[in-house]
């Protein structure tokens, strides 16, 4: 049985040709009446899931930050994931100076890319009293389906920032600090003067450290943000490649590989003086040959210290990890990189763009 019904008798209306039929689900065949059972089936219209609103100040990650980026990325599973291998090891984010690093930083209102991207080696660098500070906020205006670093719109400046990181740097005594930032697309200046007020204060609280910034691209707004930078240039300018240039629409939407390659170039011909820095991730779906062609556009860019490290998903719908580079391989990076002319290369499983950068700064100043 069925959940059908018979059509009721219908009322007969001649056709086209004679014969008769009816709206009511009858017709006559070779003479015979026969009886069609209409079925009715009520469809229910599909849910169009529609990406989460943004909201000031409110962080977007996983599948909220990745739903808004235009590539479709497939979430894994337990099953899909790639194993890790023994190589890819960290150190437990605990212990005593763990613990005051982060009370340090919440005393200050400040936060890290340690913190806000899931890096594997905070537990690490907290441990020995280092720590790279991510300014104007911890909201990005980006959604790289690569990190893990919140997405949405950010909340306006913090006027005490600046102020906040050099008493900061200060009271660390440290000899050579990173600041890095989110992307902040909805500034003037891609919030670029904001950079340089962190100098200009962490230079009058702690005159001998030195500076490292880890710059945005400030898409569409490089000219401005670059004419701002040179009133008070750091010591070391970073802007990362992150991945070959194929891959930027699926990992960097919003980024363009020419753009950042060309701002790196320009900071070097009004700075020459100063080294530039990039690094890039690998595992995110590159071949070998476009590792090696990246470094040579890095060259011809005039880039002189490189970081090249081994990408890690943070969730199940970020990019998936395509494969997992052996420490051998990476020293053959390392290798390929100084013979191309790089003063320094930190290339390994667990290299991230700051990781030991007091220790490489000095292979540079």
């Amino acid at each position: 049985m069925t959940n059908a019904k018979l059509a009721q008798p219908p009322v007969n209306t001649p056709s086209a040709d004679g014969s008769c039929s009816s709206a009511g689900g009858t017709s006559r065949a070779n003479g015979r009446l026969a009886q069609i059972a209409v079925v009715t089936t009520a469809v229910k219209p599909a849910r169009i899931e529609r990406p989460v609103k943004l909201q000031p100040g409110v962080k977007l990650r996983g599948k909220d930050k990745i739903d808004r980026a235009p590539a479709t990325i497939e979430p894994t599973t337990n099953a899909t994931r790639l194993a890790k291998p023994s190589w890819i090891r960290a150190k437990f984010p605990g212990g005593r100076a763990v613990r005051e690093m982060k009370s340090k930083l919440r005393d200050n209102q400040l936060h890290t890319v340690c913190e806000e991207a899931n890096c594997p080696n905070l537990g690490e660098c907290f441990g020995h009293g280092t720590a790279t500070f991510m300014i104007m906020g911890a909201v990005c205006t980006r959604r790289c389906t690569f990190c893990a670093v919140g997405h949405g719109r950010p909340n306006i400046l913090d006027k005490d920032e600046p102020k906040n990181l050099a008493q900061t740097v200060a009271n660390m005594a440290l000899r050579h600090v990173v600041i890095t930032s989110v992307d902040r697309d909805d500034l003037r200046d891609g919030g670029a003067q904001h950079f340089v007020d962190c100098i200009d204060a962490i230079r009058v609280a702690s005159p001998n450290t030195t500076i490292e910034i880890l710059t945005p691209d400030f898409r569409g707004r490089e000219d401005i943000a670059l004419d701002i930078l040179l009133k008070s240039p750091p010591d070391i300018f970073n802007h990362n490649l992150e991945t070959a240039e194929r891959l930027y629409f699926e990992a960097r939407p919003g980024s363009d590989y020419q753009v950042s390659l060309n701002l790196l170039k320009n900071f070097k011909a009004a700075c020459p003086e100063i080294p530039t820095k990039s690094g890039i991730m690998v595992g995110l779906g590159e071949t070998d040959d476009e590792v090696i062609q990246v470094l040579k556009d890095m060259r011809e860019h005039r880039i002189e210290m490189l970081t090249i490290g081994q990408y890690l998903q943070p969730s199940n719908y970020h990019l998936p990890v395509k494969r997992y580079v052996s420490p051998e391989q990476f020293k053959r990076y390392e290798i390929e990189g100084l013979a191309m002319g790089f003063k320094h290369v930190a290339s390994g499983p667990l290299v991230r763009s700051s990781y030991f950068a007091d220790e490489n700064a000095k292979a540079v100043l």
